[in-house]
This record gives C-alpha cells, sequence and structure tokens, in this order.
C-alpha cells in the first residue's frame, strides 16, 4: 500500500504539470485565435489520459487505504483530516476527470479552433481549480 501512495502522490506531479500545461495552451490559443494543429490535439489528449491514470491509481488507493476498516463513516465525517482524505478528495477528483473528459469530448465535436479552445479551457480551467483546490497539500511537502 505505501508504493501505491508513491505512485499515486508522484503521478500527481506530472497530472499537475500536464494540466496546467493543456489549460494554458487552450487559453493563450483561445485568446489568441490561433489554428488549433496536431500538437494541440496531443497535448489535450495528454491530460486526459494522465488524469484518467490517476484516477484509477487514486480508486485502487482509496479501497486498499482502509479508511473504514476502524472507522464509521459518522467518525470520518466528524474529522476534518479523514473526511477530507476519504470523502472530499476523491469526490471532488472525480469530478474534476469528469470536467476534463467532458471538455475534451466536447472539443471533438467542434469543427474550427476557437471553439475547440474554447471548450478545452473552459472545461480544463475548472477541472485545474478544482484539482489545486483539493490536492493535500500537506501531505505533499
Amino acid at each position: 500500500m505505501e508504493t501505491m501512495q508513491f505512485i499515486h502522490s508522484g503521478w500527481a506531479y506530472l497530472v499537475l504539470v500536464v494540466l496546467v500545461l493543456a489549460t494554458a495552451n487552450a487559453l493563450f490559443k483561445y485568446f489568441g485565435n490561433k489554428e488549433f494543429d496536431a500538437k494541440d490535439f496531443r497535448i489535450s489528449l495528454f491530460a486526459l489520459i494522465t488524469m484518467h491514470i490517476q484516477l484509477l491509481l487514486g480508486i485502487i488507493l482509496y479501497f486498499t487505504k482502509g479508511y473504514f476498516d476502524e472507522n464509521s463513516m459518522g467518525e470520518i465525517m466528524k474529522t476534518d483530516s479523514l473526511r477530507k482524505l476519504a470523502v472530499e478528495h476523491p469526490v471532488t477528483m472525480i469530478i474534476a476527470v469528469a470536467l476534463v473528459t467532458i471538455g475534451y469530448s466536447k472539443h471533438k465535436k467542434k469543427l474550427v479552433s476557437k471553439p475547440k479552445f474554447k471548450m478545452l479551457a473552459i472545461f480544463y480551467s475548472i477541472a485545474l481549480a478544482l484539482v489545486l483546490y483539493m490536492i493535500p497539500w500537506d501531505l505533499w511537502f
């Protein structure tokens, strides 16, 4: 389980870097009226892939961590640190992954560059804000 925690935490750095890059790329190209090209497609796809891998790692960690072995849901909800790790963090991150997935899916349906970047910029920005808000910074540093 320690190994899974290490992998999940380490992979999170890559997810954060890629999501920031994909979001910044979409925003700059949207406001700069640039054309959508293969590089933009790869950046947004890589953000999607890294987020989904992180989700899978998180799900495995969640069910092997044992939050509910020693604590009832009532006890978890009363303890701020446990509630954040066992409830708030997973739910918020699942929402962030869903937003990236929706943004990626919607951008593929657009035929011209500006709406493609708009979809990516909106959904990836909201997802990035959620990720930054819910990262357990005290465990990272």
